[in-house]
């Protein structure tokens, strides 16, 4: 949707679009299929990730696939510059999750560090996604500016939000607390600890680092998160990227897909899974 929307605003879809349309989804596929081993899931969306199902061995070869697929998608069709903006951002996410592990071994993640994995490991892929739909359309590099700035707040955006369910009530297709099992260290935690006492902090960190398999234990973090005023805050910086890009959007072409992409905008925000 982001690919062909950020297309059809700037004119009719072409072969083009849909050339970015099948890189982005494939490209996708294989970041899913890799991130899930190396966060060690065994769901996907409610459904045995292909690690549970097949191993390790069975899930990097899968994904090293679609990764080329993706890749040979645009070569057969001589589309070098989606190519090339595709492929930073898969460089940035690598990026993105290697810092990731790096900072959770220390446990000093700071809310810029936080900002910039996000922004590398989820908003580059979608702000990607916005790009090559427009630049299956145009190539004028101001506009491209614009849309890729768009995709990255939307990204900013739709982590925050992912992040935030890891503190709800409800399933929403991936275990309640599994950032905290996993040692993710994400924006409602990161506030509540800029705000606790050096005894409050010295505690939560210990459970994050060392009994985050206890079920009772994790519920202790999600409450202390929520008692001092991590998901508000979160909620807030959430609000503030949407607001960033829908205010981009009010620059772009008035037309259906730009209402389109409005809508979606404020789904990322919105959306209960």
């Amino acid at each position: 949707m982001m690919v062909l929307l950020s297309a059809k605003m700037f004119g009719e879809i072409t072969d083009s679009s849909f050339t970015a349309a099948t890189m982005v989804e494939l490209l996708h596929t294989a970041t899913l299929v890799h991130d899930d081993v190396v966060d060690e899931s065994e769901k996907r969306r409610g459904f045995f990730s292909i690690n549970a199902l097949w191993k390790n061995k069975v899930a990097v070869l899968v994904g090293d696939y679609f990764l080329s697929k993706g890749m040979m998608v645009a070569l057969d069709n001589d589309e070098f510059l989606l190519l090339k903006i595709l492929n930073r951002a898969v460089k940035a996410m690598s990026e993105g999750e290697l810092l990731q592990i790096a900072k959770a071994r220390k446990m000093d993640i700071k809310e810029e560090v936080y900002y910039e994995i996000i922004e590398k490991k989820t908003a580059s892929f979608i702000a990607a996604a916005c790009t090559v739909g427009a630049a299956s359309i145009t190539q004028d590099q101001n506009t491209l500016d614009k849309i890729h700035e768009l995709g990255t707040n939307i990204g900013m955006a739709y982590q925050i939000k992912d992040d935030l369910f890891d503190y709800g009530k409800r399933e929403i297709g991936k275990p309640l607390g599994i950032d905290i099992k996993e040692k993710k260290l994400t924006l409602p935690l990161i506030f509540a600890l800029q705000n606790a006492t050096r005894s409050e902090k010295k505690h939560i960190i210990n459970i994050v680092r060392n009994k985050s398999h206890q079920s009772k234990k994790v519920h202790e973090v999600i409450d202390f998160a929520i008692s001092r005023g991590g998901l508000e805050y979160a909620t807030a910086q959430m609000y503030t990227y949407r607001e960033r890009a829908l205010k981009i959007l009010e620059t772009l072409p008035q037309n259906d897909a730009r209402n389109s992409l409005e809508a979606l905008v404020n789904f990322v925000t919105e959306r209960k899974k």
